[in-house]
């Protein structure tokens, strides 16, 4: 390894600033940093797709609010013992901004969110989830750089070049053992293993949807297949405590399930809707193949 290069990735000093009394978050900056690209990416798909960039806004109003609880909800209930187990604190399990949500509730959370502005809004929701897919990737990329500095959420013990220092206070519990790692145990840093498989995801998910034209849902159950594929081994590697299933992770059973589940409906999606659909809009709708008109738009 060149001199120059450092012999292990620091962990940042702090996670939070503060503005006079008003405590800034760095894992509060990174997940709303993450929804902002992740909405900007859908609102840009969305108009090439034929509809109102503006849309987008509306059901982020319903998707992000239900996206952040479920995610929540999800990571506590996959972590109890955290939060409601002897000598924990069980408020912590509101203060989100500490750091701990789950992928797999907040898309739950998201999707019910999505649908109801959809309903509202009279667009169809798979034509919004494959607007809003590789946006979701790129978005989750910015999030994790959250774990980073909350220095949590990585993997077991390395000697790799890349491996990430720990600070004490963050150090969890060996499995093996029983006792906390000792103070200078270098880790995999899972959260940069997170966002270049986020990134590769997304390129693969815009080339597929260019060179195809995927409609119907496909993009985005596509999303799921590549998503579950990257969380099943790097959740493998991680340390953080969680409920096991049949000696694995829950994370781990729910990636497996819910990544057939999607390679099942992708094959099915296929062979129903080998074509994009006409229109964004639910029911017949006009066909709609470009940006939306300006007398389309809202002020």
């Amino acid at each position: 390894m060149p001199s120059w290069l450092p012999a292990s990735l620091p962990s940042p000093p702090e996670h939070t600033w503060y503005l006079g009394v008003v405590p800034v978050r760095a894992y509060a900056v990174a997940l709303l940093a993450g929804i902002v690209v992740a909405v900007w990416v859908a609102m840009v798909r969305w108009r090439a797709r034929g509809g109102d960039p503006w849309d987008v806004l509306d059901a982020a109003f319903w998707a992000v609010p239900f996206g952040i609880v479920g995610g929540r909800v999800y990571h506590v209930l996959s972590a109890p013992d955290t939060y409601f187990g002897s000598g924990a604190d069980p408020l912590a399990a509101l203060r989100v901004w500490e750091g701990g949500t789950s992928f797999w509730g907040a898309l739950a959370g998201g999707a019910l969110g999505a649908w109801i502005g959809c309903r509202t809004h009279g667009l169809r929701l798979s034509s919004l989830a494959d607007a809003a897919a590789p946006g979701l990737l790129l978005g989750q990329a910015v999030g994790s750089l959250g774990s980073w500095f909350n220095q949590e959420l990585y993997g077991r013990p390395t000697d790799l070049p890349w491996a990430l220092e720990i600070d004490r206070e963050h150090l969890v519990t060996n499995p093996a053992t029983g006792v906390a790692y000792p103070e200078g145990t270098l880790f995999h840093p899972t959260f940069l293993y997170e966002i270049l498989w986020y990134l590769a995801a997304a390129g693969v998910l815009l080339f597929l949807d260019r060179r195809f034209k995927f409609g119907h849902g496909r993009v985005f159950w596509a999303y799921v297949v590549l998503y579950t594929l990257g969380r099943v081994w790097i959740e493998m590697m991680r340390i953080d405590e969680t409920e096991i299933l049949l000696g694995l992770r829950l994370n781990v059973w729910t990636s497996m399930v819910l990544g057939l589940v999607a390679l099942a409906v992708s094959a099915v999606l296929a062979r129903r809707f080998p074509q994009r659909e006409e229109s964004v809009e639910r029911g017949p709708g006009p066909a709609t193949t470009g940006p939306a008109p300006e007398t389309m738009r809202r002020a």
